[in-house]
């Protein structure tokens, strides 16, 4: 005898929501049918443990089969079951969550006693691809009949007698013809992999003509304790995991238990182009089963520059099993991650301050762009900031302050060690240290450590030439080179003024207010195309036998032909010059070449 009625709950409005609106990704039904299907066996394996219910007489495994012919495919588990009492209770009311149910009856199960799966919505996404369900089900109690239920829309389904002889579950799915994409081996086996490689449960997918090929594997490294992992495993699961066949740096394994059940690995891998090129992947896991990639809500903003896996089986999910709830819990967890990760990077350079000075050239936009998003992080991270020196030092911040050019502190850098050679020159030839700064996080994180407690300031070797003049004195007119700078330049509000340098062969530099020039990259940088004025003077190097010889020059042509030249190698110590400008300064060149020729 078989029962016909509608899904309660208002199902007209709900299928809607599911298919257009709660599963963004068409492929999800199938890790939701794969997870309430392992649901089931670990409902039954606690009742096993409990001594409630028999041993399974066979082991536990999930199959999806492919009929290519039928145009179906079938999902199938020995796990609990369900008598019709229960179908009806958690499929024809929809969100009814049995996982629910099933944990407050026995809840302190102990480990492994999680529910990934919310067997009511979930269920539901099969209807994405499906024109019918049906689910052949029998439960593992004493006694109970097998079931079939039959829905082609989800809104209205027929319940009678079902044909299944051992405990467990089978759902078919007749495919739309959109969707007839799904009876491909290929795309099958692609999908469980991306979803459910990790997944407790044996995973046996079945094509017509294919030999059983297991899907996933039940015991992934992450899951071990750190002890019990070898450096090698490590590595081995980082190439196979994120297909690179880089060595990764080192890792952190998450491993906590308390106050919530938490496990994973992160990697730091090998970035050589700064934050620009860095392209993370952390893919977060509920129960072993994929959730998505780099959830934020998690895994906090700067993390997301590394690679790994973080599995949290008491993730508050909705029933999408894709969006978080934001709640403590989950701050929690991002906050025991972030401390997880410094812990990791103080322990590295206490003890292998070597091995950390090699790390530092890739890690170093990942712990600047997690200082400045994180106070907590930089507090403990702190000393652990190194700044790369053009002698070639990694200094940290306590060592690089207590090499500052005075008692204010004040560190001159170089965002260009080797366009701005000559100029560090300059600043070494005296005995300072030069910080260098070339990466694009920099600009920001420059000014962050001012406003922050170390103390230091910082000052771009083109910024303030004060610390490196000469105490010799060399009297020029600078007035009238004043004048011939400025029309060389073309600007005549330009600001020229001389300075005894000890090096003679820099004839000029050019000189760069700090705070205007840093306001103005910054607008460069976030796309703003304000118009500031250029706040740059030029200061000659009186003690350069090109600038005497230009003070006294009466040859007007050669005069201007050296000025020009002059201008441009002031500008090229910093920075390159446009194309226009640049062609200038080649065919200027090959002038200045022919007239020593001759």
């Amino acid at each position: 005898m078989s029962t016909k009625g509608k899904i309660s709950i208002n199902a007209q409005n709900i299928m809607p929501i599911i298919k257009k609106w709660l599963y963004s990704d068409k492929d999800i039904f199938m890790r939701e049918l794969v997870s309430n299907a392992s649901d089931a066996i670990t409902k039954h394996s606690r009742l096993v443990q409990f001594g409630t219910a028999k041993d399974a007489e066979a082991a536990y495994e999930i199959l999806v089969k492919i009929d290519k012919e039928g145009k179906k495919l079938t999902f199938e588990d020995n796990g609990i079951g369900m008598t019709a009492e229960e179908l009806e209770r958690y499929i024809n009311q929809v969100a009814f969550s049995g996982a629910e149910e099933f944990l407050k009856k026995y809840e302190g199960a102990g480990e492994g006693s999680q529910i990934i799966g919310h067997f009511g919505l979930g269920f539901y996404s099969a209807f994405m691809v499906a024109k019918r369900v049906t689910i052949d089900t029998l439960s593992w109690q004493e006694g109970a009949a097998p079931v079939k239920w039959v829905s082609k829309d989800g809104m209205e389904f027929e319940m009678s007698a079902g044909s299944r002889e051992s405990r467990g579950t089978t759902i078919t799915l007749d495919l739309a013809e959109d969707s007839e994409e799904f009876i491909s081996s290929y795309t099958t086996e692609g999908i469980l992999k991306k979803y459910c490689a990790f997944l407790s449960t044996p995973l046996k997918l079945i094509s017509e003509g294919e030999e059983p090929k297991q899907i996933n594997e039940t015991a992934p490294l992450w899951l071990k304790r750190p002890q019990e992992c070898t450096e090698e495993e490590y590595r081995a699961f980082y190439k196979s995991t994120f297909n690179d066949y880089n060595e990764p740096l080192f890792w952190v394994h998450l491993n906590a238990d308390h106050p919530f059940n938490l496990k994973g690995i992160l990697y730091f891998p090998h970035y050589h182009e700064g934050l620009g090129s860095m392209e993370g992947q952390v893919k977060m896991f509920c129960g072993q089963v994929f959730v998505a990639d780099n959830v934020k809500e998690v895994i906090p903003e700067f993390l997301l520059l590394l690679r790994g896996v973080i599995d949290c089986p008491d993730l508050p999910l909705n029933v999408s099993r894709s969006f978080l709830q934001n709640d403590d819990y989950v701050r929690k967890l991002s906050a025991y991650i972030t401390r997880k990760v410094a812990d990791k990077l103080i322990s590295i350079f206490e003890n292998d301050r070597e091995k950390y000075n090699g790390y530092w050239s890739d890690i170093n936009p990942f712990v600047k762009y997690g200082c400045m998003k994180d106070a907590k992080f930089f507090e403990k991270v702190k000393k652990a900031i190194l700044i790369q020196t053009a002698q070639g030092e990694s200094l940290s911040l306590e060592e690089l302050s207590a090499k500052a050019a005075d008692e204010d502190k004040t560190i001159y850098y170089a965002n260009d060690a080797k366009r701005q050679t000559a100029a560090i020159k300059l600043y070494t030839q005296k005995g300072y240290t030069v910080a260098l700064f070339v990466n694009v996080i920099d600009l920001n994180f420059i000014s962050f450590l001012e406003y922050s407690d170390t103390g230091l300031k910082f000052k771009r070797i083109d910024s303030d030439t004060a610390a490196i003049k000469s105490d010799e004195a060399v009297e020029l007119d600078l007035e009238r080179l004043t004048a011939l700078f400025r029309k060389a330049e073309g600007n005549n509000d330009l600001k020229v003024s001389a300075e005894s340098f000890e090096d003679k062969s820099v004839h000029a530099m050019m000189i760069y207010d700090e705070q205007m020039r840093r306001f103005k990259e910054m607008s460069r940088f976030y796309g703003e195309s304000m118009q500031l004025p250029e706040e740059k003077s030029l200061l000659l190097n009186s003690n350069s036998p090109l600038i005497k010889w230009l003070d006294t020059c009466q040859d007007e042509a050669k005069t201007e032909l050296i000025c020009n030249q002059v201008v441009d190698l002031a500008d090229l110590m910093i920075q390159p010059l446009s194309d226009e400008r640049m062609a200038e300064f080649i065919e200027r060149s090959s002038k200045i070449l022919d007239i020593l020729a001759e």
